[in-house]
């Protein structure tokens, strides 16, 4: 009867001790097996295969070296950056490293649940501690128990729920919501944010201890625009398979300044294999504010460069010292200036500014200069004789 309501083993009485340590190794076992199956399952189903970190540049390196000293330690770490620069890869990458790489790592965003929820979320809850509790739920601190919780927005968590984490991270006890039972958990915490901390800290928005705790060891991920040279990487790495970017296209995309980084970066190719037709992404499938963004760079260096001619070199130095003048003026005027050195004639103003011919019609018509000079047929019959 005893077996049928659950119970592992019967023992008859009187029972040798050896017999009865042996039932209960037993015992001890699957119970143990059957917690980590549901871990694995939990863990499962809340996240997905993650993909890998992609960069060569010095910043990067210096990441790389970063997860392999700070990996393998048991300390809880920080990971400090902009949105979109990567920070869960961060974690995955110090999980793998570390000696709980067979364990769960357990992902929770803070910024995505309401607080009673995320309280819920995080520590559990014990069936009609509160409206909605139909039943027992266990808190991602148990689910992570041996292994690695990741808590990305820390900045996000509310006041409410930092003295708790504090307590976690303290001495690994903790309670489910509703539950006057205290449970101790083995969880190393790897927490992200893009705010400040230390500011929050200095205007009362997070707790001085918590953030004392958490940042043990700090690892701060570059954004995108401070490592340049990995664009083509990242490029090459997000494309499918079979598909092509033109030199003009990723140009454009090196010029960019990225506010959004990786994830960025990641949208507008996706985009733009929606756009493209041949396999191929050209100028024309990249969205405005990227090639906005070129245009101004390569203005910018186009001026910055010698171009041999006294005229343009005179007019733009006087526009510098022109107390009203700015970029888009100084850019305007030496347009202009090429296009009356070649006559008009947009393919060889194109070639000698170094830039696509396109790319000069969008400057004339950013300048309202289409008008102006006009879009003859010599643009054609020069590129034809050359």
């Amino acid at each position: 009867q005893a077996m049928k309501l659950g119970a592992f083993d019967f023992l008859m009485k009187p029972c040798p001790l050896a017999e009865l340590e042996v039932v209960i190794e037993k015992a001890v076992a699957r119970r143990r097996l059957a917690k980590e199956n549901t871990q694995l399952k939990q863990v499962l189903a809340r996240t997905q295969t993650a993909p890998e970190m992609i960069g060569q540049s010095p910043a990067m390196q210096e990441v790389y070296r970063l997860i392999e000293r700070a990996g393998p330690t048991d300390k809880a770490i920080l990971i400090q950056g902009e949105s979109g620069t990567g920070k869960e890869l961060v974690a995955r990458a110090l999980h793998r490293r570390s000696v709980r790489a067979d364990k769960p790592l357990v992902v929770i965003n803070c910024a995505a649940l309401a607080e009673t929820l995320l309280e819920s979320e995080l520590f559990g809850h014990e069936k009609g501690s509160f409206t909605g509790a139909t039943a027992t739920k266990t808190g991602l601190f148990e689910v992570a128990d041996g292994g690695t919780l990741f808590i990305d927005e820390m900045g996000e968590l509310p006041g409410s729920l930092q003295p708790k984490l504090l307590r976690v991270l303290e001495d690994g006890s903790m309670r489910r919501v509703g539950s006057a039972v205290e449970r101790r958990v083995d969880v190393r915490i790897i927490a992200a944010t893009n705010r400040k901390l230390e500011q929050e800290v200095q205007q009362n928005r997070f707790r001085e201890d918590l953030y004392y705790r958490i940042n043990v060891m700090s690892l701060v991920l570059p954004p995108l625009r401070d490592r340049m040279d990995d664009v083509p990487l990242l490029v090459e790495h997000f494309l499918p398979k079979g598909w092509r970017i033109s030199t003009e296209a990723l140009h454009a995309m090196e010029s960019y300044c990225w506010p959004g980084n990786v994830r960025q970066l990641s949208n507008i190719i996706e985009r733009a294999t929606i756009l493209a037709d041949d396999m191929t992404i050209t100028l024309d499938d990249l969205p405005r504010e990227v090639l906005h963004g070129t245009d101004e760079s390569l203005s910018t260096r186009e001026i910055s460069a010698p171009s041999g001619r006294s005229e343009s070199h005179a007019l733009l130095a006087s526009l510098s010292r022109s107390s009203d003048t700015n970029l888009a003026s100084i850019e305007r005027a030496h347009v202009l200036e090429v296009l009356k050195s070649c006559q008009n004639n947009k393919a060889k103003a194109a070639r000698s500014l170094g830039i696509h011919r396109r790319k000069l019609y969008r400057l004339l018509e950013r300048f309202n200069l289409a008008d102006v000079v006009g879009f003859g047929h010599e643009d054609e019959a020069t590129d034809s004789a050359n």
